[in-house]
């Protein structure tokens, strides 16, 4: 939506206000008329709506929109001022568009139409409010992988609030209040105005470029830097130093390694157009509507697509480590859930998943029983078994009566660590024998579960909230060999996030790749739902 057009818009919608003032002040309907066919009209619209119903019920179906006086101008104004800047939060604004509630308040020729439009009006009040406050789309419905908890708010108690309280206030309370949220809303503008001025001009038209090299893909790659601002303006023809340095700042805000070398990685993000950094933006946005509530003033926050976990103390990061993430697969990818998280196990045991003891251990046991010798296969009667008198090849996926075991160990899929939240998707985080996979810049390899590069120190700044020596502890009770549940004297929200766009409280807004296509499906979502990427001159 261009600027002029939402120009437009606004005066429509402030034209909205005078036709429910124009709608207030309904001639020859006699009082006591007017108020008793006021709450049949109330009433009968009402009826469909639990919520709605129960509120006008609490106030005896009196209006807090269509009245004479003050109170119910500042609400309609209040409101409609709201709404027509829905599209800069990332909301679908022409959803909430008085005019096409059915109801053309400058016509209402009675109290029973005066009443359909009172709750036409707050039907539309509380559409905008849930968008506002907990997001325009349910996640759920977008990818299984979405499970969050979503902290929708009763919406008889929200109209409730409402009613009671300053509309502005109230109505400017309803988005997060979180210094994310507020960031992002201004990297949003940010990005409208690169889209109002035409953006950073033409794509870089190669495979991979390399110091040294001249020639139009340099020159664009030149240009495109200078739009963006990683390198201050310049003709000179040659990938030099200088480009160098401005593409590995650039692969530092995108994720990606910082060898100043434009590879295919690099290249694709670079060529990512304004509209589709918006994008990303925007779900950004609604991602942090769905999460609009306390996160603990210590948690853990783990974010898929960078492949980081961090330990936050309030906007302070107190802990950052690389992390790999479930793989991109159907049955492997990580879910975005929260949770808390309640202990720790020190040389912890694996009990292999089911899935995973039938989709990978059984054809190999099929094809030689001893070739899992690292696990303990356990019956139904809780035996250790000796694999080798098992006919593996009678079993499958649907009939397996034997549970897998790794003791603890060097060698353990765990590692020697695991932090647990305990939770219906059996997913943690823990340490892992496969270090080299750190090493890789897009690390979705694990089954589900988050593995850390740097487990020891993630559990030293948990327990230095309990003990004075949290490293001593830890290595001692780990020494023992023995497995060890240590319970946190302060359990710790976890957050495992997925955020391709995100800000800094200092510097760039970071972007990175869509790992598992969510945010394309969100955005998809969003889409249908009616919200519209935004340009801004200026």
């Amino acid at each position: 939506m261009s600027q002029h057009d939402e120009q437009l818009n606004r005066r429509s919608f402030m034209a909205g206000v005078g036709a429910f003032g124009l709608a207030s002040a309904l001639p020859g309907l006699a009082s006591a008329q007017a108020v008793t066919a006021f709450m049949q009209g109330v009433a009968e619209a009402a009826a469909g709506d639990k919520a709605i119903a129960a509120f006008y019920q609490a106030t005896g179906y009196k209006g807090i929109w269509t009245g004479k006086g003050g109170r119910d101008r500042q609400r309609r104004e209040a409101f409609l001022r709201a709404i027509a800047d829905a599209s800069a939060h990332g909301l679908p604004g022409q959803a909430y568009d008085p005019s096409r509630l059915g109801v053309d308040l400058r016509r209402v020729g009675s109290g029973r139409e005066l009443g359909q439009a009172e709750v036409a009006m707050t039907r539309a009040f509380l559409d905008y409010a849930r968008a506002a406050q907990t997001g325009v789309v349910t996640p759920g419905r977008i990818d299984d992988g979405l499970v969050l908890g979503v902290p929708y708010r009763d919406r008889t108690e929200i109209m409730a609030a409402f009613a009671k309280s300053s509309p502005k206030g109230f109505i400017k309370a309803l988005p997060p209040t979180s210094p994310e949220y507020a960031r992002l809303m201004k990297a949003r503008l940010e990005m409208e105005k690169i889209v109002g001025r035409g953006g950073w001009g033409s794509p870089v038209q190669a495979k991979s470029l390399k110091p040294g090299q001249s020639g139009g893909a340099v020159t664009q790659l030149r240009n495109r830097l200078i739009e963006m601002g990683y390198l201050k303006r310049t003709a000179q023809p040659a990938y030099d130093d200088a480009m160098v340095q401005a593409v590995a700042r650039f692969q530092s805000d995108h994720g990606l390694s910082t060898d100043g070398v434009a590879g295919d990685g690099t290249l694709a993000m670079l060529n990512l157009s304004p509209e589709e950094k918006l994008a990303k933006i925007v779900v950004a946005l609604e991602r942090e509507r769905w999460m609009n509530m306390p996160r603990g003033k210590r948690h853990v926050w783990v974010n898929i697509p960078d492949f980081h976990a961090s330990i936050m103390d309030g906007e302070k990061t107190t802990f950052q480590t690389r992390c790999v993430v479930g793989k991109n697969v159907s049955d492997r990818r990580s879910p975005e859930f929260s949770d808390t998280m309640e202990h720790m196990v020190l040389n912890p045991t694996w009990n292999v998943p089911k899935s995973i003891a039938t989709k990978e251990y059984l054809p190999m046991l099929k094809q030689n029983p001893y070739a899992v010798r690292h696990l303990n296969i356990i019956d139904q009667s809780g035996r250790r078994v000796d694999p080798g008198m098992v006919n593996w090849n009678a079993l499958s996926e649907s009939y397996f009566p034997f549970d897998m075991r790794e003791p603890p160990s060097q060698g353990n899929a765990l590692g020697l660590v695991k932090f647990m939240f305990p939770n219906r998707y059996n997913i943690y985080l823990h340490d892992t024998p496969a270090k080299s996979l750190f090493g890789r810049q897009k690390r979705d390899f694990s089954h589900g579960c988050i593995r850390l590069a740097d487990p020891f120190d993630f559990a030293y700044t948990l327990l230095a909230r309990q003990t004075g020596d949290p490293k001593g502890f830890f290595q001692k009770t780990l020494a023992t060999g023995r497995e060890t549940t240590v319970n946190l004297e302060e359990t710790i929200p976890v957050h495992i996030t997925y955020r391709t766009a995100f800000t800094q409280p200092k510097g760039a807004t970071q972007f990175r790749g869509d790992v598992y296509g969510r945010d394309a499906k969100v955005w998809t979502a969003l889409e249908r739902a009616g919200v519209a990427l935004r340009s801004v001159q200026g």
